[in-house]
């Protein structure tokens, strides 16, 4: 099951990579979000959480800002908006975890 979750991540960044540069198709949207939350099912564990978390917020906010880079912003914002499709079903799957865990306690 470990490994399918790091395939997953693996995969799922490829996709993002070449959906922002050669194809964007809103079923790749789709694609993301499954994989991101096989992702926080299968590979972010109970000390992971807080690292994840934080560095996926900071992804989020600064996904929009990345346009201002003359010439490559473009690809790079549509890169990056795709990293953000895929962590944000992870980022979910993750909280939830999370919330469970601090409520059982």
């Amino acid at each position: 099951m470990g490994q399918m979750g790091k395939w997953a991540f693996i995969v799922g960044f490829v996709i993002c990579v070449v959906a922002g540069l050669l194809i964007a198709e809103p079923w790749m949207y789709w694609v993301l979000a499954v994989l991101g939350l096989i992702v926080g099912f299968m590979n972010i564990t109970g000390e992971e959480t807080k690292t994840f978390l934080l560095a996926a917020i900071g992804l989020m906010l600064s996904a929009t800002s990345v346009m201002a880079i003359p010439v490559v912003g473009m690809a790079v914002t549509a890169i990056v908006s795709n990293v953000v499709a895929f962590i944000a079903a992870a980022v979910l799957v993750v909280s939830l975890k999370s919330l469970f865990e601090v409520a059982k306690d």
